[in-house]
């Protein structure tokens, strides 16, 4: 079956540094450097800092380029993307490089991860369905975040709960969905938590030929990672037909005890989806879920 990527979108503030070890990030908010927005800026050099420092993080330093990230209102920045499947400014990417510590994560394959920094317990985290211009979700899209938004729900045990809303108002949000029409490919992108707040920007794309449930997987698994969830696979990419370990980033990929060891083929926060899923938690996922909040 086809399978189509789920993307990470690295952010980080520098206070992030001060309260943990290490932090990479789908996440984090808006200590970031913006750049202005070029027609062609995959034609720009990568610079050899830059290079050093994915190194460091123990990123790809193959597949390293400048692209156009695109927000809700349309807005874009210049950002580097690593191995596809990483955004972050450079000014993050430099931070994180400076702030990693000498000791590494474990690399225990096939089990549920998550990053240093999470949501506070508690919260209730304000979901927004964006509906604005041609960055709207479609209703495909809107009932799969409805589903998405319901999975957390019915997780018994969890001191976060999450409420929804439609419209253009992304200011009073903690996380905004939205369709981004310029991206290729199949999926979704996101961030890590910082600060106690879950990352705000949730991505979908490509995703109208799918199924709902496809449109519910993708985002359901988005939100994961804005609360603090790494890719079970992350140290192989497995599910999308790779042996490429991701990193720690700088963030962490912290074992979730009383989650399984081997490849769990099931399990939502894989790293690539096909067509076939049913957008619904395993009981591996559940148990993270309940382990860490």
């Amino acid at each position: 079956m086809k399978k189509a990527k789920l993307a990470l979108i690295m952010g980080l503030s520098v206070s992030v540094f001060f309260t943990s070890c290490s932090s990479e990030s789908e996440q984090v908010n808006d200590s970031n450097t913006t750049e202005q927005a070029v027609d062609n800026p995959w034609t720009k050099p990568v610079p050899q800092k830059i290079i050093d420092a994915a190194s460091k993080l123990e990123l790809n330093v193959n597949h390293i380029r400048y692209d156009n990230f695109y927000f809700p209102d349309g807005t874009s920045e210049v950002r580097l993307f690593i191995e596809e499947d990483i955004v972050m400014t450079e000014e993050e990417l430099l931070t994180l490089a400076a702030a990693k510590d000498d000791t590494k994560s474990g690399n225990e394959a096939g089990r549920q991860y998550s990053t240093n920094n999470l949501v506070s317990q508690g919260r209730t985290i304000r979901v927004l369905g964006y509906t604005g211009g041609s960055y709207a979700l479609n209703s495909k899209e809107r009932s799969g975040l409805q589903m998405a938004v319901n999975n957390y729900n019915a997780v018994s045990g969890v001191s976060l709960s999450f409420t929804l809303s439609f419209g253009t108002n992304t200011g009073s949000a903690d996380i905004v969905v939205y369709h981004n029409p310029s991206s290729s490919g199949s999926g979704g992108s996101a961030g890590f938590p910082s600060g106690g707040a879950p990352y705000k920007w949730v991505q979908i794309y490509g995703l109208n030929n799918y199924s709902t449930d496809v449109n519910e997987h993708v985002i359901t698994h988005e939100i994961g990672h804005c609360i603090g969830f790494r890719h079970t696979d992350w140290f192989s990419r497995q599910s999308c037909g790779q042996n490429t370990n991701e990193g720690s980033g700088g963030v962490g990929a912290n074992h979730i005890s009383g989650t399984p060891t081997g490849y769990d083929s099931t399990s939502i926060m894989l790293a690539c989806f096909n067509s076939g899923v049913s957008g619904e938690f395993n009981s591996n996922d559940i148990r993270a879920l309940q382990t860490l909040y």
